[in-house]
């Protein structure tokens, strides 16, 4: 609740300032994004070092007894670790203690077919005594501790009634601090990719039009968002979906983090302003093309295709859930596209904010870097495979950002300005009793009653503003 209460007066923020026209750089956005991030990071970690067992302090039913555990610490390679264990409540003195067998639900193995952990296979549980159970890293990854019965005499002694329930999971990485990194990067990106919705809302609340900006790009940017939202919400909160995705990849570790989840809820919301934009401002007679409404009947048909077939129990929902990440990795996969071939077609880059570009390729980057640094760290190269969408949406993502810095940089950095655009360019500059009503070769760019028109529905935008 507080992560998702300061995102939200964060969000207020920065809508009442691009409304209140103070407008302030992406730089300067990003800087105060950056601090925020820094404060939930700080208070995820607190939650996190805060988690404790609360087995002791609820009683278990009559005749019947809890085996409880502490946490255990992750160490690197070569370091030893433990995990306290006790029963609740305490033996009958007729039974002064209890033996139990340890094994290791191993799922990432040694090179030389040991486990990741060193560790003894029976511990003896002293009545009232708290016992703790040392263990030795020798491999990366992330495995499950089982226990069981030693004797079949315990059982019906000392019923456990949560014994096949208790799985401390053992975590075993090659250095600690790049931990620290991973959590980091992921904040990065988020930052990045968070703050690129945000030069493209200015430049069109600047210019008082969205004219360069392809309609195509954003009907596709919503669908691929709520799709992708739908996806991360799923897996990251769903408990019986998550658990389905540790049977299909046992060790593994979540694809999808919190700051995934935040991310998506911001970009549904701030794709869903970019649109609202289209609709108080110039747009130049542009509209969704008939292909991309095609594209986009076809993709929402195949969801709900899909969902009646769950229903019915023919489809798991995780592979549902996989139905709209692979929707979102095909809309990032053609939803630049069309705005690439604008550009062509214009030869030109105005109205399409390169720093919106820019911030895109940075996140694409540092989404990328850490997935792969969880997995060296974790020995879990599974993962990556595990959210294809994550992995291909950094991917294609970079790769049209190259393109359209390309285009911005290279191809038309002196792009050929017709009057319309001229006219938009005078009102960014803030010229709206000077505009060009004949172009250098004196032919009439405007009408006065269009002008005038134009002139007046900007001044209402400015005083609902």
């Amino acid at each position: 609740g507080a992560l998702i209460s300061a995102t939200a007066e964060l969000l207020q923020l920065a809508v009442w300032r691009v409304l209140a026209g103070r407008l302030e750089s992406p730089v300067s956005i990003m800087a105060v994004w950056m601090r925020r991030c820094l404060l939930l990071t700080c208070f995820t970690a607190l939650l996190s070092l805060s988690s404790a067992d609360d087995c002791g302090h609820t009683a278990p039913e009559a005749g019947w007894y809890r085996l409880c555990h502490g946490s255990i610490k992750t160490v690197e390679i070569g370091e030893n670790t433990s995990v306290s264990l006790y029963i609740s409540p305490p033996l009958n003195s007729s039974e002064p203690s209890l033996v139990l067998n340890v094994t290791l639900q191993s799922h990432i193995k040694h090179p030389r077919g040991a486990h990741i952990v060193d560790l003894p296979s029976q511990v003896t549980l002293q009545n009232g005594n708290t016992t703790v159970l040392l263990m030795r890293g020798i491999s990366a990854g992330r495995d499950n501790l089982r226990f069981s019965y030693a004797s079949e005499e315990e059982n019906v002694s000392t019923p456990i009634k949560n014994l096949n329930n208790v799985q401390p999971e053992v975590a075993i990485v090659h250095s600690l601090p790049l931990n620290i990194v991973i959590i980091v990067v992921g904040w990065i990106y988020f930052v990045a990719w968070s703050v690129s919705f945000y030069p493209q809302i200015i430049e069109n609340f600047r210019r008082r039009s969205v004219v360069g900006l392809n309609f195509d790009f954003l009907a596709l940017n919503i669908t691929g968002f709520l799709a992708y939202g739908i996806f991360n919400v799923g897996l990251y909160w769903i408990s019986s979906i998550e658990a389905t995705y540790f049977q299909r990849h046992p060790g593994g570790v979540n694809p999808v983090q919190l700051n995934d989840v935040i991310f998506t809820l911001h970009a549904i919301w701030a794709t869903a302003f970019t649109i609202f934009q289209c609709f108080i401002f110039e747009r130049g007679g542009q509209r969704v093309s008939y292909s991309a409404l095609v594209l986009l009947t076809l993709m929402w048909l195949t969801i709900f295709i899909s969902l009646f077939v769950a229903v019915g129990g023919k489809l798991d929902w995780l592979d549902f859930l996989y139905v709209f990440s692979y929707v979102k990795l095909a809309v990032t996969l053609f939803k630049y596209v069309p705005q690439a071939w604008m550009n062509c077609q214009r030869r030109s880059t105005v109205g399409w904010s390169i720093g919106n570009v820019q911030l895109d390729f940075t996140g694409g980057v540092f989404s990328i870097l850490q997935m792969i640094l969880i997995s060296y760290n974790y020995n879990d190269w599974k993962s990556i495979f595990g959210d294809p969408t994550k992995f291909g949406l950094g991917v294609i993502s970079i790769f049209f950002d190259l393109m359209f810095m390309l285009q911005h940089y290279v191809l038309f950095r002196k792009p050929r300005v017709s009057g319309e655009y001229l006219q938009i360019e005078e009102k960014r500059r803030g010229c709206f009793n000077c505009l060009s009503t004949e172009s250098e070769d004196k032919t009439p760019l405007i009408s006065g009653k269009e002008k005038e028109e134009k002139r007046s529905r900007l001044q209402r935008l400015l005083h609902w503003c």
